[in-house]
């Protein structure tokens, strides 16, 4: 985890995330890597010396029609002395059983965006705090430019039009391997994500073509992610 911390901190102190006095709301899926933000977040609040909030906030899906368990997400906030807030929706039923979409992940994001920003500034947060990482900014490059053939990416760092928000990244400089390791490391229960499309997504081809690149050429994404951060795209 320390590993983890030192990377986080060095993205937050180059990417100007945090300020003092910030509110930060951290959304939690219950998967790996919001877990190891939002403990992470909780852990460098105590030395990095800048004064902040932290808030957890899931956005409860309702795969299936029934509530997830988070019950364990809802105990470690408890521990760490910080807010956890549960927001239940219809968004499931909305994309697999309404709209019965196709390519669900698309409509699923954008819903679950929405409402994550919503009750954010309904909780009177200024910041949203995400968990993508080293190998999500990688990925997310290819598919935007094998898929629709431009270059882009998201940004660690971004302010929302139209809302006093900004959205921070600060696991992007760790990767996901490094973030597994520090979720065993410090024992975190993790949710297991009952979305029916798990596992049969653009982005799961993408992972599994990158690593395949990685295997016969060491250094592939690092190179990719290099190259990003060189050139400054999309705030990069």
């Amino acid at each position: 985890m320390q590993r983890v911390l030192g990377q986080m901190r060095k993205a937050i102190n180059e990417y100007g995330m945090i300020s003092e006095g910030d509110r930060i709301c951290v959304g939690v899926s219950g998967g790996k890597d919001s877990l190891v933000l939002l403990t992470g977040l909780l852990r460098l609040r105590k030395f990095i010396g800048i004064g902040f909030d932290v808030v957890g906030l899931t956005i409860d899906p309702y795969f299936g029609g029934t509530p997830g368990d988070y019950s364990s997400v809802a105990e470690l906030c408890e521990r760490e002395g910080a807010e956890y807030h549960i927001l239940p929706t219809q968004i499931g039923q909305i994309v697999f059983d309404v709209r019965k979409e196709p390519n669900p992940c698309s409509l699923c994001a954008r819903m679950r965006r929405g409402a994550l920003h919503n009750e954010a500034v309904r909780l009177g947060c200024n910041k949203i705090a995400l968990g993508h990482n080293f190998d999500d900014a990688v990925e997310t490059f290819i598919m935007n430019l094998f898929n629709e053939g431009r270059l882009g990416c998201f940004s660690p760092k971004n302010d929302l039009d139209g809302k006093e928000l900004t959205l921070i990244r600060p696991l992007v400089l760790a990767t996901e391997k490094e973030i597994r390791h520090a979720a065993r490391s410090s024992e975190l229960q993790i949710v297991k994500s009952k979305c029916p499309a798990d596992g049969h997504t653009s982005r799961q081809q993408t992972k599994e073509f990158l690593a395949e690149m990685e295997r016969r050429d060491h250094g592939f994404k690092d190179r990719i992610f290099g190259a990003m951060r060189r050139s400054g795209l999309d705030g990069w």
